[in-house]
């Protein structure tokens, strides 16, 4: 059976964030194998983060990206930035994002600004407090982004009006 792609898988854009090389040394010597953290968004608000490890380049990034399509969430936007101030923590990574006016642009380093480039952020600011470990910063990221609510969802939890929740 011929492997199909369907057009919605189409539409994503993939972004390499980091890749590392790793040797494990065995009794013959050392293999070499790599690993790659791959992000998969639309642009639109939909952001997969993922890591893929093998023998060779092309199939790390590969199973990288399948990885990123199978953990793929849902952030909420306002407008072009995010509705509050958020931090995200993974490991001993820790990232705030903080919502800016339009024309601010992304003002994010390393793997934070991919991540924020393919969710459809246009206007952010961010800063990396612990670790800069490419792999749980993204993480962190990702956590963040997955802890924004939008007035509509928190009335909605509360069972009250989008008004009340604003006062």
């Amino acid at each position: 059976m011929a492997y199909r792609r369907n057009d919605a898988e189409q539409e994503y854009k993939e972004q390499l964030i980091a890749l590392n090389r790793v040797s494990k040394t065995v009794k013959g010597g050392r293999i070499a194998r790599f690993a790659a953290i791959m992000a998969v968004g639309d642009g639109k608000g939909h952001i997969g983060v993922g890591l893929g490890k093998a023998a060779e380049v092309p199939e790390a990034i590969r199973k990288g990206i399948e990885d990123a399509k199978k953990n793929m969430i849902t952030v909420s936007l306002k407008g072009t930035t995010i509705p509050h101030e958020v931090i995200g923590e993974f490991g001993a990574g820790k990232v705030l994002l903080k919502p800016a006016a339009p024309g601010t642009g992304i003002i994010a380093g390393g793997g934070v600004r991919f991540v924020l480039e393919l969710a459809g952020i246009k206007n952010i600011r961010a800063k990396c407090l612990r670790s800069n470990n490419p792999a749980n910063v993204v993480k962190a990221t990702v956590e963040g982004l997955k802890s924004l609510r939008c007035a509509d969802e928190v009335a909605k939890i509360r069972d009250i009006s989008v008004e009340q929740v604003k006062a």
